[in-house]
């Protein structure tokens, strides 16, 4: 992508419009425009902090290792979203790693641009805390939902939460998502077992709450999201 073509790109992204002219051209200056595919890991655990990452389209997941081995998903990023943007604290290495979980394309924003735009312009800087808030207040709200709910629930509400996120509306209520999740991986967003995530699924789909096909079972039709709202609450 030429820098003409990223200017127009980030002129149409919200989270770029209280950046002036002259700044979104140092940004398009500045930044560097990747295809990655499926599986490929952006950064690292203990990488130098050397970009901070926009997400124009896919999906990529943050996690960490557990002292036994195994990776535990902390955050999915996708389309529009946000990584790496903790640059301000004093330490200067990723406290997690980085992985597309399909084809994604992304702008890598190098850590002094993005730091300087964050100190020039307030508007900016304030959505960017947004993001950190909000990124703090889901992984509260997974431990209260650890704590207190049980796991069909959990189930629900990621189901429910990535209609929110990433699901494309069909119809008058049906919600269309495509996670590129796992079993396995549900279950360490939602703090369960493989199994638990399948046979919940599975009851979910008998009782027409949701519809998937057994050789995409990534893509989930969410029959009706009022009905899941209120069906996470009292399932």
């Amino acid at each position: 992508m030429n820098q003409s073509a990223k200017i127009v790109t980030f002129r149409d992204l919200p989270l770029f419009k209280s950046l002036t002219s002259e700044q979104i051209n140092v940004l398009a200056a500045s930044a560097l425009y990747v295809k990655l595919p499926k599986n490929c890991i952006v950064y690292e655990f203990g990488k130098e902090m050397e970009y901070v990452y926009f997400v124009e389209k896919g999906s990529v997941k943050l996690g960490i290792f557990a002292s036994c081995g195994k990776s535990l998903t902390k955050d999915i990023i996708y389309d529009a979203g946000l990584f790496g943007e903790n640059i301000f604290s004093a330490n200067t290495k990723y406290k997690e790693f980085a992985e597309t979980m399909m084809e994604t394309k992304l702008f890598k924003i190098p850590v002094e641009t993005f730091r300087l735009l964050v100190v020039q312009n307030s508007a900016f800087a304030n959505e960017v805390m947004n993001i950190v808030v909000t990124k703090l207040q889901n992984i509260e709200d997974r431990l209260q939902n650890f704590v207190f709910r049980k796991a069909k629930e959990r189930i629900v509400d990621f189901i429910y939460r990535s209609g929110l996120r990433k699901g494309i509306k069909i119809g008058v209520n049906e919600c269309l998502i495509d996670h590129g999740m796992s079993h396995k991986e549900i279950a360490w967003m939602t703090d369960t077992s493989r199994q638990t995530v399948a046979r919940i699924l599975n009851e979910l789909k008998k009782e027409d709450y949701i519809h998937y096909g057994s050789r995409k079972s990534s893509k989930i039709l969410i029959r009706n999201m009022e009905v899941m709202h209120q069906y996470k609450w009292v399932g």
